[in-house]
């Protein structure tokens, strides 16, 4: 039978809660101080304590960290009668399972007892999976997979970090691009510069300076000589990401430089010597592109000596849990936490869910989940932005199929693609730009084009 310790000064508070929960069939204890509360929390080691702010002899905060000097992962609930928000926070920062309001909502309250409860006891089978032998150790910045195409992927990382051959990187947005870049760069040159660049952030005529630098007084504001990305990476990596949104002006030029291996600052006529390995990354098809001349087919031949594609996350749903292992490990360095796992249920619905965001989109989803979560194994309760439907979907093709003969006529490209951003913006339920360009595949730029385009309001629509 579990256990619950009930702390509170108000007699009539301890024998209503005494009469609730040993009605549900727990066992109930009560003291109407802090110091017979701790006494009787060493005395018996409750499953879960229901702790009041304002006690007569000890306030409820130092109770609270009294209670986990005792034991680090008992599950607190405090309550109070104070709805003011500075105590909240407080309650949640100092480490509290959950908070509640008086007067108390027994439904509420027998929630979050359940909740710690179910909590307690995968912590318990998380403990056990620790102690395993075989549990796999994670080093920060490893590249995690299992499956065939990421084995090739580790054996041709292997080939090209033998030489400073250029590389292409396809993939869709969030599947690892520039971390596959980083890693080529150390195995080949760790101790030269690593410089990346995003072809679609900077606009044309910047782009060209920040690649290639310029003289004084090339144009206007060059007030002095500024050394370009190529030049400062010396014997070591330029990474140019989303090469697909570069323009054909400067596709010219990047061209030249990878036959010639030189080039010019703007502005100037010295020849400078290329030395870095150029490394490329694009989530769009390049080959459509090419057919359609947006992208300069030559260039494309040159950039596309070593080609790696990296499969989206939904292709790969083998190797989950291994990144929320390796995530976790990142996450609980970074936000200084003590994550140890997920629920069975919640690796069930990550298994089902399509994550259109891939792996960028599970550490984003992971690390939100670990900011508000109480307990050490992460429960469906800590992903309210998973939403039951996107949970269960199963996958499909990258946009929805459209019922022509129901709409009475064929649509224009614009109207279809208009249709579609909407959709994307009103099932991404936050608003978050960036996410949102995500799941289109598209630029920051790109997006906020399309959005002016289409008239669209992005808190209202």
């Amino acid at each position: 039978m579990r256990k619950i310790l009930v702390i509170d000064d108000d007699k009539s508070i301890c024998e209503s809660l005494d009469l609730y929960l040993t009605e549900e069939g727990y066992s109930v204890y009560t003291a109407l101080t802090g110091t017979d509360g701790l006494n009787k929390f060493v005395e018996i080691s409750p499953d879960v304590v229901i702790l009041d702010i304002r006690l007569p002899d000890i306030d409820g905060f130092t109770v609270l960290e009294d209670l986990q000097e005792e034991n680090e992962n008992v599950k607190v609930i405090m309550i109070t009668a104070y709805h003011d928000m500075d105590t909240t926070i407080q309650a949640m920062k100092s480490g509290a399972f959950d908070y509640i309001h008086k007067p108390i909502n027994v439904d509420e309250l027998d929630l979050a007892i359940k909740k710690a409860i179910k909590t307690i006891e995968m912590e318990k089978k998380i403990d056990g999976l620790l102690m395993e032998p075989t549990r796999q150790p994670f080093r920060v910045g490893d590249i995690i997979g299992t499956g065939k195409e990421m084995r090739e992927i580790f054996k041709t990382i292997g080939v090209v970090s033998q030489s400073k051959t250029t590389v292409l990187i396809q993939g869709e947005s969030g599947t690892g691009k520039e971390l596959i870049a980083k890693v080529i760069h150390h195995n080949t040159s760790q101790d030269e510069p690593y410089i990346a660049v995003n072809c679609s952030a900077i606009v044309e005529t910047l782009l060209e300076s920040e690649l290639f630098g310029h003289e004084k007084g090339s144009f206007t504001g060059a007030i002095s000589r500024k050394l370009g990305k190529f030049e400062l990476a010396r014997y070591g990596t330029v990474f140019l990401d989303e090469i697909s949104e570069m323009s054909l002006n400067l596709q010219a030029k990047l061209l030249r430089i990878l036959q010639e291996m030189e080039f010019e600052r703007v502005g100037g006529k010295d020849k400078i010597r290329v030395n870095a390995r150029i490394i490329a990354a694009t989530n769009k098809d390049i080959k459509t592109l090419v057919k359609d001349g947006k992208f300069r087919d030559d260039l494309y031949y040159r950039l596309n000596i070593v080609s790696i594609k990296i499969p989206p996350l939904r292709e790969r749903r083998d190797d989950l849990p291994l990144l929320v292992d390796y995530l976790l490990t990142k996450i609980n360095l970074d936000l200084h936490k003590r994550i140890v796992g997920v629920s069975d249920e919640m690796m069930d619905i990550f298994r089902k869910y399509n994550w259109p965001g891939n792996v960028r989109e599970l550490e984003n989803l992971l690390v939100r989940a670990a900011v508000i979560a109480q307990g050490q194994v992460l429960t469906k309760g800590d992903f309210p932005e998973l939403k039951e439907e996107a949970q269960t979907k199963t996958p499909e093709k990258e946009t929805d199929e459209i019922d022509f003969e129901k709409i009475g006529k064929f649509l224009t490209l614009d109207e279809v693609e208009e249709r579609y951003i909407r959709k994307v913006i009103k099932n991404s339920g936050n608003k978050n730009k960036g996410e949102i360009c995500d799941i289109l595949g598209i630029s920051r730029p790109t997006f906020e084009r399309k959005l002016e385009k289409y008239g669209i309001n992005l808190e209202r629509d």
